[in-house]
């Protein structure tokens, strides 16, 4: 098994709830903070960076099946929500995470689909580390707003 290493990621801490997310190698920074009333909303909250971060890879793993057979899904859009919930100890904790991908091409405009579907995911390194210990859905639609695909639960 490889292992590697990503680049590192530094917080600054501007005042209270709000942290300035450094990335290195010329990406701008990105300002997070709490959700009131913690903090003041002024950038996404964790939960939201955690919510884009597998949003994110699994449309990217979706996009890289599809070119994979040579296939163009045209225009990608992706929503993901997440459902919180208290522990047995009363800590607010994520309880589900739910990904909504819908593709802008029909589902007969794509060649090998039932392929690209059942693999997908798979190449979703932080959907599927995510996944190990949340519970995840993961919705697929093409551009008519026909579901192709849904996979519930955790790895």
């Amino acid at each position: 098994m490889s292992e590697s290493r990503h680049p590192l990621v530094r917080l600054r801490q501007i005042k209270d709830y709000q942290f300035s997310i450094e990335f290195g190698a010329g990406v701008p920074p990105l300002l997070a903070d709490e959700s009131a009333p913690l903090g003041s909303g002024a950038g996404p909250s964790p939960v939201q960076l955690l919510l884009a971060a597998v949003a994110n890879c699994m449309s990217d793993s979706l996009y890289f099946a599809m070119r994979k057979f040579h296939q163009d899904p045209k225009k990608i859009e992706t929503t993901a929500t997440a459902r919180t919930g208290r522990n047995e100890k009363g800590r607010l904790r994520i309880q589900e995470i739910t990904v909504n991908i819908g593709f802008e091409a029909k589902a007969e405009e794509i060649e090998h689909l039932d392929r690209i579907l059942g693999q997908f995911e798979d190449f979703c390194t932080v959907g599927q580390s995510v996944r190990a210990g949340i519970a995840t859905t993961v919705i697929v639609s093409d551009g008519t707003g026909k579901e192709l695909h849904k996979t519930s639960g955790k790895a």
